[in-house]
């Protein structure tokens, strides 16, 4: 898929949540972990509620390192109230270096595809999921897929 700011922006508004809590969280990455152990894909999954780490595993082909960029995806969601990937776009597309520009640690904040942050429909920002192993548009993707398919919303929705 062709990624740009506008079309992460929407996609964002299409998978607002009607309430989260940390059953949702589990199944959320329950729901990514099934995907990518039927394609093999060698990922990093979490998912936290606010900053409770409420999900957590490597598939096989994953590491330990993959799991601390998870980390650092989901650091920049949940400070900026959107994706890791739309971050990282917006920096590409503006020529700024983003960790310098918003004064971050590098150990901390990535802004590469796979950090989502996870918005209830009124707004809150309730937690966030991450993704690293695959591409970072793939680690995105990951993370999409399986929130359409628990909240059975297409891409039209």
């Amino acid at each position: 898929m062709n990624y740009t700011v506008e079309s992460l922006a929407a996609e964002q508004a299409a998978l607002e949540l009607d309430n989260f809590d940390y059953d949702f969280a589990w199944r959320l990455g329950a729901a990514m972990r099934n995907l990518a152990a039927e394609r093999r894909a060698p990922v990093a999954i979490t998912v936290s509620h606010g900053s409770d780490l409420v999900f957590a595993t490597i598939l096989p082909g994953g590491t330990i390192d993959n799991l601390e960029w998870t980390a650092r995806k989901r650091a920049v969601a949940h400070r900026f109230h959107r994706s890791s990937l739309s971050m990282r776009l917006e920096a590409e597309a503006a020529g700024f270096d983003f960790n310098r520009r918003y004064r971050l640690s590098e150990a901390d904040f990535a802004a590469s595809g796979g950090g989502v942050p996870l918005i209830e429909r009124n707004g809150t920002l309730v937690g966030a999921a991450g993704v690293s192993g695959l591409a970072d548009v793939d680690d995105h993707g990951l993370i999409v897929e399986a929130l359409r398919i628990l909240l059975k919303r297409t891409d039209a929705s």
